[in-house]
Parts: structure tokens; C-alpha cells; sequence
């Protein structure tokens, strides 16, 4: 039998060296790479084409979603999951957009967690019970993924010219974004946008 070949990536050195030695313990996973950063995740996918990654939901450089967009355009054969401490539901629905194939939150055991790479490599989907309940709870979200992206960049206050640099757009583009997000949620600004889109779990 042929061993699932995972990718790691989490920024906290202790729990993905955890995971690493855990998962090591299963005869049919391997843990061919580990990454901290989320360009570091997308380089080490194209050089290893792992067939499960396991993405941390916020990672420096880039948070797991867009590593998980990225490789499904390019790496159609490999699967990707979100493990995340933060499951908010805009976050789940961000995920399930761009073709993620489980979504658990980081205190499953690693035996459940292994279980998870099984049903996500034969080609199965695995979504938490509790944050599935809570998106749905949440409803549909008036935002589009890309609005909803930009306000949660601009959740801790960080300028525009920042913001676009981390989203990879324009200074312009992102104002755009940010006004398109205030108007859809009736807010007079992007902080009030950001409140009301977090206090309904849509970023």
C-alpha cells in the first residue's frame, strides 16, 4: 500500500512539529515537507506535489484559503484542509469556495486528525459539526470571497497601501472592495463594516 504523502504547514514550530512526530506514528501517512509561512506552504507543494496539505487558516505572507486557492489552480491532484483556532463561519465558507476539502478545528486528537487526511485523500469531504452548525446559523453572507478577504485584512486597522499589498491588488481595487463591503452591510465606514461582518461570523 502506498503511503498518503502530507504537507504541514503551520507557523507555530511547536504544534506542527507535534502534528510532524504524531502523524509519523500512522503506517499509511508520511510527512514529506513542512512549511511556517503561506508562501513557504505554496512553494513547498509545488516542489514535493504532496497529496493531502494541511493548512494552518493564519499563517504569515498568506493565510491558508489563498495557499488552498493557489494550489487548486495549479496542483489540481493535490487535496487541501484548514485546521484553524478560529472557525468562524465567513472563514468555513471562504474555504469550501476555493475547493478545501475538510475544515476542523485544532483541539481534534491526531488520531481523528489522521482519520481526516484518509477521508480528504480518497476523495471526501470533512466539515466540523459545530462550525458547520454555526455557518449555517450565520446565513448567506451578502460579501462577495474577495470583499470578504480585504475587510478581515483590514480588521486590525492596517492602512490601504498594506492591505493591497497583502491581497496582491491596487491601492484602488482595495478602496473599492472596502466601500462595495460598507455599502452591502449598511455601515458608514470600513470599522463599522468590519464589526458588524464579524459579529455575524462573516469574516
Amino acid at each position: 500500500m502506498t503511503a498518503v504523502r502530507v504537507l504541514l504547514a503551520d507557523d507555530e514550530h511547536l504544534i506542527r512539529g507535534a502534528l510532524a512526530a504524531l502523524l509519523a506514528l500512522e503506517d499509511d501517512l508520511v510527512v514529506v515537507a513542512e512549511a511556517a509561512t503561506g508562501p513557504e506552504a505554496l512553494a513547498m507543494a509545488r516542489a514535493h506535489r504532496p497529496d493531502v496539505v494541511v493548512l494552518d487558516l493564519e499563517m504569515p505572507g498568506a493565510d491558508g484559503v489563498s495557499v488552498a486557492t493557489s494550489i487548486r489552480s495549479e496542483l489540481p491532484g493535490c487535496r487541501t484542509m484548514i485546521v484553524t483556532s478560529h472557525g468562524l463561519p465567513g472563514h468555513l465558507k471562504r474555504a469550501l469556495a476555493a475547493g478545501v476539502r475538510a475544515f476542523v478545528p485544532k483541539t481534534v486528537s491526531a488520531r481523528q486528525l489522521a482519520g481526516i487526511i484518509r477521508t480528504v485523500h480518497a476523495g471526501n469531504r470533512y466539515v466540523d459539526p459545530e462550525l458547520a452548525a454555526d455557518a449555517i446559523a450565520a446565513g448567506d453572507s451578502p460579501l462577495t470571497v474577495r470583499e470578504a478577504e480585504v475587510l478581515e485584512l483590514a480588521a486590525d486597522g492596517a492602512p490601504v497601501a498594506e492591505i493591497a499589498e497583502r491581497a496582491s491588488l491596487s491601492q484602488g481595487t482595495v478602496r473599492n472592495y472596502l466601500s462595495a463591503a460598507a455599502a452591502k452591510l449598511g455601515a458608514e465606514n470600513r470599522h463599522a463594516a468590519v464589526r458588524l461582518a464579524r459579529e455575524r461570523g462573516w469574516v
